[in-house]
């Protein structure tokens, strides 16, 4: 049975919109950027659009079904005879499906879109996430840019991108159709008190500043336990930086988990060391929690802690201040208590109905001015995004 209509999606759409987004897959992995897309292919249908999703498919496709969002199998894989089928069959799902708009969140989906466009009348939006990445560039082929953070907006227009394409849209995940309400989850039974990072298993996650935070505070606090929930490709790493230390049994590496929920519930202090994050989901589920928090002034963080109301804000790849911060909530329960409340607050502005809302703004504008998808002056810009990555065709990386 597909979801009752919530109060804040309840207003019906103008005229029938027809939505398709397009990206590599569809897995329940704790990916960002698929987490941000199913929850808006949702929510859009819930309001009463018609929403495909093209992926390689993966677990959310059963969600995608609950809501009444068509899936279509996709494989983008970067090989040429893959291409090459993809390009056959997005043509065949476009005729069949006329969308009014296709929203791209990865570079492979917007070159697609873009290029095998021609004799379709839709017009393309894409959102840039991971803007730090070379190829992030290339998201600026689209009609239209939603940038997930103000943070996101300016490193792209700096490297090139139109300043009438782009538009910010921070994320949002509150309310996500992908969870449930946050007091139907049980806390996991963690050792207190309790420091939680949840984070891919990457370097630029600050993991290894994180652990050597918490290698100098451990002797000081002999009850505190520090968990890392997440997977990734520099675990191993990780695991044997933590054997290093004289605190390895209290390191605990929880690997990837499908309900993080349950470990922020639990958690005393929620660390975040990112190097670069574009505008982290999971900031905004761990002021939901109620975590007091500490993260990196970098990118999009400031933003999604309320420029430093809701988080306390240090500086990226600063094991030694990290420490030190650490210490002050450890040392201080009721400054901790002040920082869960603070972090508590304002949450209004981080729920996917905003997201959902500014989003459909983005696309109206587009469908009330087509001309934009033809974009004056466009061609220029193109060449030279292009341009910007054309050098270096290897290690293209999802965007």
């Amino acid at each position: 049975m597909r979801p009752k209509l919530s109060l804040f999606v309840s207003s019906f759409p103008r005229h029938n919109m027809r939505i398709i987004h397009i990206l590599n897959h569809i897995k329940k992995a704790g990916n960002g950027i698929v987490n941000v897309a199913v929850d808006t292919a949702c929510i859009q249908a819930q309001a009463g659009y018609e929403v495909a999703v093209l992926s390689h498919g993966g677990e959310y496709e059963e969600i995608l079904a609950l809501y009444g969002v068509k899936h279509y199998q996709l494989d983008q894989t970067r090989k040429l005879i893959s291409l090459i089928k993809a390009a056959v069959r997005y043509r065949a799902i476009v005729k069949e499906f006329q969308p009014d708009i296709v929203h791209a969140h990865m570079m492979t989906g917007v070159i697609i879109a873009k290029f095998l466009r021609f004799g379709s009348k839709y017009s393309l939006v894409s959102t840039v996430h991971n803007e730090f990445q070379r190829t992030s560039v290339l998201m600026g082929l689209a009609d239209k840019v939603i940038a997930v953070s103000q943070a996101v907006q300016t490193s792209m227009l700096q490297r090139g991108v139109p300043k009438n394409k782009l538009q910010v849209v921070c994320n949002g995940p509150l309310g996500s159709p992908r969870n449930r309400q946050l007091q139907e989850y049980s806390p996991i039974q963690l050792q207190q008190p309790a420091i939680v990072t949840i984070a891919g298993m990457y370097k630029r996650k600050g993991i290894v500043e994180l652990i050597a935070a918490f290698d100098q505070i451990a002797v000081d606090f002999p009850q505190v336990h520090l968990y890392l929930v997440g997977d990734g490709p520099d675990r191993l790493l990780f695991e044997a930086q933590a054997r290093e230390t004289s605190v390895a049994e209290r390191i605990h590496f929880e690997g990837f988990q499908p309900e993080p929920q349950r470990y922020l519930l639990s958690s005393d202090i929620f660390v975040l060391a990112s190097h670069q994050d574009p505008c982290p989901l999971v900031l905004s589920e761990a002021r939901e929690a109620g975590c007091a928090i500490i993260a990196t002034q970098v990118d999009g963080i400031p933003e999604a802690l309320d420029d430093g109301q809701a988080g306390i804000l240090v500086p990226p790849k600063d094991s030694n201040t990290l420490a030190k911060t650490l210490t002050q909530l450890l040392s201080h329960p009721d400054l901790l208590q002040k920082w869960k409340q603070k972090a508590n607050q304002n949450l209004d502005r981080l729920n996917v109905a905003r997201v959902h809302q500014e989003t459909l703004a983005v696309y109206n504008e587009l469908l009330n001015h087509p001309n934009q998808s033809e974009y004056t002056g466009t061609e220029s810009s193109e060449r030279k995004l292009l341009r910007n990555t054309g050098e270096k065709r290897t290690g293209l990386i999802n965007s």
